[in-house]
C-alpha cells in the first residue's frame, strides 16, 4: 500500500469512494503524472510542475487545480465554496466528474505548454 492508498484508507467508506474517483480521473487524464504526497494530501506533477491536488474532509472533497485552473472554470465553479486555487465539492452532492476531468485536462495542457 503506497502513501496515497494509506491516505485514502483513513476516511469513512463514502469519502474513500469519492477520493478514489478523483484519483482515477487524474490518472486517466494524466497517466504520466508523478503521484506523491504533498502538503499532507495527494499531489500530482507533470513536466516537473504541480498539476493538481485533492484532499478529504468531513463534509467535502477539496480539489486544488492551482489558481489558473480555477480561473479557467470560474463560472462553473461559482456554485461551490472556493479559496484561491481551491474548491470544495460537498459530499452530499454528486461529484462533478465531467468538470474535474476538464480541469485536469486543462492543467495537463497548461503544464505541457510551459515545457516548450
Amino acid at each position: 500500500m503506497n502513501e496515497i492508498d494509506q491516505y485514502i484508507s483513513q476516511f469513512p467508506e463514502a469519502v474513500q469512494i469519492r477520493l478514489q474517483q478523483v484519483r482515477d480521473i487524474i490518472l486517466k487524464w494524466a497517466p504520466e503524472a508523478e503521484e506523491q504526497m504533498a502538503y499532507g494530501m495527494p499531489g500530482y506533477k507533470t513536466h516537473g510542475k504541480p498539476l493538481v491536488y485533492f484532499a478529504g474532509y468531513k463534509n467535502h472533497i477539496g480539489f486544488y487545480a492551482t489558481p489558473s485552473g480555477h480561473a479557467q472554470f470560474a463560472e462553473e465553479l461559482s456554485r461551490y465554496k472556493q479559496g484561491k486555487g481551491s474548491v470544495q465539492f460537498p459530499l452530499n452532492e454528486e461529484l462533478p466528474v465531467n468538470l474535474i476531468e476538464r480541469m485536469v485536462q486543462f492543467r495537463v495542457e497548461e503544464n505541457a505548454a510551459r515545457e516548450h
